[in-house]
């Protein structure tokens, strides 16, 4: 049996990849290439310390997961129109279902970071971060 927290991320991983053009993947290392549509990166994030009720005990978590944006950098020095159209896909596919099948109490995406990346032998790529954060209840963080 899964615990709440693998399910909240494989659930979030599922949407994304379900309204997103771009690939999503899971805690994979840094393109050194990037599809056209762009590419999607979950990090699993930092649940943090949980808020605890006693009787019966829960915990309350406020989960930071990452989502990692690349988009290839167009060689006139463009991209910047790719990026935001993928990032406001990104805002849609997450207010689909904020509560990710009743998983979650609530998903509150961060406004993105954006910049610029080079990698060495690897095209430029324009990224955004967003942190998205998933507010949880559970009995035991390990197995519930």
């Amino acid at each position: 049996m899964m615990s709440r927290r693998e399910q909240i991320l494989a659930a979030l991983a599922a949407v994304l990849a379900g309204q997103l053009a771009a690939p999503v993947r899971r805690n994979e290392v840094l393109p050194e290439k990037v599809p056209a549509a762009g590419l999607v990166i979950l990090r699993d994030g930092e649940p943090g310390e949980p808020d605890i009720t006693l009787n019966p005990r829960a915990e309350f978590y406020a989960h930071r997961v990452e989502l990692e944006v690349y988009v290839p950098r167009d060689p006139s020095g463009g991209g910047e129109a790719a990026l935001d159209q993928l990032l406001g896909a990104i805002g849609a596919a997450l207010r689909v279902d904020e509560t990710l099948g009743g998983l979650a109490e609530n998903l509150t995406p961060s406004a993105p970071e954006t910049g610029a990346l080079a990698l060495e032998g690897a095209p430029p790529m324009l990224t955004a971060r967003i942190i998205v954060t998933i507010e949880y209840l559970v009995s035991d963080p390990l197995t519930a």
